[in-house]
């Protein structure tokens, strides 16, 4: 029995040193210790990962989806060091431990290098902003309105409400589109008319249809001008800018607009016709 409590177990210390008064008061003092710790750090991580947020949403101009991922950063920084702390306390030697976890994340890293590569190209997505929320996109030949941006992947809404879940490395790695960076688009149109027509005529019906539009701004100042001279008809190019919410139903419109103003005035719209001669039998 005597030879079995001078046994070393830990650290130096024998069964009897273990067993000792001394060294469970030691124990529970550290415990109690680690407990502190663990609850303050907690507190802590929670109030600033809460400011941080608050210092996004406090301004306006300020992104609250790149204030999320600092946020997050935060607090789990606080949590590491509290857990070090902790460690620290019962005597670990935290060197060895921060060793240890880089090796593991070293392994980690080389079987998730996919996974990762998401995770990096996110980072740089939330850091750089080329898109953020509710902006409408068109992401390697994919449209749609943003709806969230984690660090793994894009999701958006496209022109049929569907979601769609994009990685992040396709997305950073990609040609992004973003026609909501703008406050102002361009709108462009074709218009043909007949070569028999007064082209100041419809120059004048053209620009008085789209004009008399709300949306149309006079600000910078329209272009339409004859472009082209095809087959059957003398092309007019228009543009004209707008706000970029409204483009895609303001274009739309303007094409009937401008076919039924043509019609009304009397301006000949041409299409292709194919003469046939019949050869004499």
């Amino acid at each position: 029995m005597q030879g079995l409590l001078q046994t070393e177990v830990w650290q130096g210390k024998t069964v009897a040193d273990l067993l000792s008064i001394e060294f469970l008061m030691s124990a529970v003092g550290s415990v109690v210790a680690a407990i502190a710790i663990l609850i303050l750090g907690w507190i802590i991580s929670a109030w600033l990962q809460g400011r941080v947020r608050a210092l996004g949403r406090k301004h306006k101009n300020l992104d609250d989806m790149l204030f999320d991922f600092l946020s997050a950063i935060v607090r789990y920084l606080v949590l590491g060091f509290a857990i070090l702390f902790v460690l620290n306390t019962f005597g670990v030697q935290t060197t060895s431990v921060v060793a240890v976890i880089g090796a593991a994340g070293l392994a980690v890293g080389l079987a998730l290098q996919g996974t990762l590569s998401n995770i990096a190209a996110g980072v740089m997505l939330i850091l750089f902003r080329p898109i953020k929320l509710g902006d409408f996109v068109d992401v390697g030949g994919t449209m749609g309105t943003v709806q969230s941006l984690t660090l793994n992947f894009t999701e958006l809404a496209d022109l049929s409400n569907a979601q769609v879940i994009i990685p992040n490395a396709q997305v950073w790695g990609n040609v992004i589109t973003n026609y909501s960076a703008n406050a102002t688009r361009r709108a462009e149109w074709t218009f043909g008319v007949g070569y028999g027509v007064n082209l100041a005529e419809a120059e004048r019906i053209i620009r008085d249809t789209i004009m008399a539009d709300p949306r149309s701004k006079a600000d910078p100042a329209p272009f339409i001008q004859v472009n082209n001279l095809g087959a059957s008809s003398v092309d007019f190019l228009v543009r004209v800018w707008c706000d970029a919410g409204e483009l895609f139903g303001y274009q739309a419109d303007m094409k009937r607009k401008v076919k039924e103003a043509l019609d009304a005035g009397g301006v000949d719209i041409p299409f292709p016709t194919t003469t046939i001669v019949q050869a004499a039998s």
